[in-house]
């Protein structure tokens, strides 16, 4: 579809975001509210497809081929790297059961036997079980008139979220599939119909949509509010319908280091977290002052995720294009 700039920017502060949250979590800072990189991810995502689909349509199959392709390698891979880490002792407070593993592998929700939370063998991985459902939901929706897909999606999702309101369970798939979250693929869609159709504002309004949405993530974490998708999504959306106001007036320049980072969001986002608990751990043996080790870890955990991208992610990406050919 082209790059849009923008998303592609996106993709790199939520990323960022979330590694900062992470390291911050590690070395006795407070970066909370960098958890909601998530939200921004998930509104990407459903703009993306929405806009992918429409300019390249394919069948349900070959998209959910090319999901599988683009997501599964590198997140096997992690995960592999987390089980052996595991199994040698580096991670004492993991445990492993060979049902955790085969439902984090099939990206199926279940309690973590090491805290009971819904969590897989790799942590980070809890937001591909909610993107998994929206590429099985998307892939089935290609079966529908264009005109019907947005609307279909738009009423499942409600309708989850609504049960999940009115009936209470503990049960793992039904805590996670009635999340409202689960809406921010749909508010992405909606920002895509938007965008295909010329209907963005202008720059100015996105530039305040932009400054609305910083202004309230900073405030939640500022004044370390309780927060979660009901207030987090919403500004998420803003942010992403201000970015694309400025990318339909044609004021965003291209910048390679955050092009860069964009592109390899994915694997930060995987990958950031074992750099991460090395130098916090390393840290604190040395005693280093908690800035310097909030720093390292930041800039490690953005490092080891880039050069994932490189080594790996590109590499089994071009292996599985050659393998469909």
């Amino acid at each position: 579809m082209g790059t849009i700039r923008a998303i592609q920017y996106l993709r790199a502060a939520a990323a960022l975001a979330v590694v900062i949250f992470h390291a911050a979590e590690k070395t006795g800072h407070d970066f909370t509210i960098g958890a909601a990189g998530v939200d921004v991810f998930f509104v990407i995502s459903g703009f993306i497809m929405w806009v992918i689909n429409d300019r390249r349509p394919v069948t349900p199959a070959k998209f959910i081929a090319d999901r599988l392709r683009r997501i599964v390698p590198i997140y096997w891979f992690s995960t592999a790297v987390m089980i052996a880490g595991a199994l040698a002792g580096l991670f004492p407070n993991l445990v492993l059961t060979l049902d955790h593993v085969l439902a984090s592998l099939v990206f199926i929700p279940v309690r973590s036997p090491s805290s009971g939370d819904i969590w897989p063998v790799l942590v980070q991985g809890w937001t591909l079980n909610f993107e998994m459902l929206f590429y099985a939901v998307f892939a089935a929706s290609l079966l529908l008139p264009r005109h019907w897909r947005l609307p279909a999606i738009n009423g499942l999702f409600v309708a989850l979220v609504t049960l999940g309101l009115v009936a209470r369970s503990e049960n793992a798939l039904w805590l996670t599939y009635t999340r409202p979250i689960i809406l921010e693929f749909v508010a992405g869609m909606i920002l895509g119909e938007f965008w295909l159709r010329g209907k963005v504002p202008g720059a100015a309004i996105g530039s305040s949509l932009i400054a609305c949405s910083l202004g309230g993530f900073a405030l939640i974490g500022g004044l370390h509010l309780p927060f979660d998708e009901r207030s987090t999504g919403p500004l998420a959306v803003l942010l992403v319908l201000g970015a694309l106001a400025l990318e339909a007036s044609g004021r965003v320049p291209m910048l390679n280091l955050p092009a860069l980072l964009g592109d390899a969001s994915y694997s930060i986002y995987l990958w950031h977290a074992f750099a991460i608990s090395v130098v916090a751990k390393a840290g604190g043996i040395l005693g280093m002052p908690a800035g310097i080790s909030l720093l390292m870890a930041i800039v490690s955990g953005t490092i080891s995720g880039i050069s994932a991208y490189v080594f790996l992610e590109l590499p089994l990406l071009q292996r599985g294009r050659n393998a469909a050919q």
